[in-house]
């Protein structure tokens, strides 16, 4: 594993572990804002909770589990798609620049929602990362093309061994037509 792996995981997992266990232990911090999404997703989706404490500590409770993994090199790409899950109603939630009266609090929200894009960013791309290792997406495609590859040469080592064969079939063909034809 590479020495930008080794830090870089730990250090994107850093606020989702430290964010998360507040929401865990201190979910009443955060509820009054989680409402306004939480009430519409657990209307949607029946799996979650009704209730929005138990819904900001079940995403807490995912952050610092994501988190651990991730920062521990476990499952990253899981890890992060589970991280980038939590990060979208989180940042709905809590950072509605568009909904501030106050020109300074918007700024201010403005720029944590930013900084909760660019966190998304960085976990899409560790979502993606496969440590140097080919994807089974890529593994499978790779197999296609030299099994097509390799039909292809097998069709033409057939072909051009049947040619000889050929070629003295129809000499023969040939020879038997002309003793058919001649007297005796």
């Amino acid at each position: 594993m590479s020495l930008l792996r080794v830090l870089g995981r730990p250090m994107l997992a850093s606020m989702f572990i430290t964010g998360g266990l507040d929401s865990v232990r201190h979910p009443e911090r955060v509820a009054e804002a989680a409402e306004s999404v939480v009430q519409p997703l657990s209307d949607r989706v029946k799996v979650l909770p009704d209730s929005t404490l138990q819904s900001v500590r079940l995403n807490g409770a995912v952050q610092v589990a994501a988190g651990v993994l991730l920062g521990l090199g476990r499952m990253p790409r899981l890890s992060a798609l589970a991280l980038a899950g939590t990060l979208v109603p989180t940042t709905l939630a809590a950072h509605r620049f568009w909904e501030a009266e106050d020109d300074a609090d918007r700024a201010q929200q403005r720029i944590h929602f930013l900084k909760n894009v660019s966190m998304l960013g960085g976990l899409l791309v560790a979502a993606d990362d496969t440590g140097g290792v080919p994807s089974l997406l890529w593994r499978g495609r790779h197999t296609a093309k030299e099994l097509r590859r390799e039909a292809r040469l097998v069709h033409r080592s057939a072909r051009m061994g049947a040619l000889p064969g050929a070629a003295a079939g129809s000499v023969r063909a040939g020879a038997k037509g002309l003793k058919a034809k001649l007297p005796g």
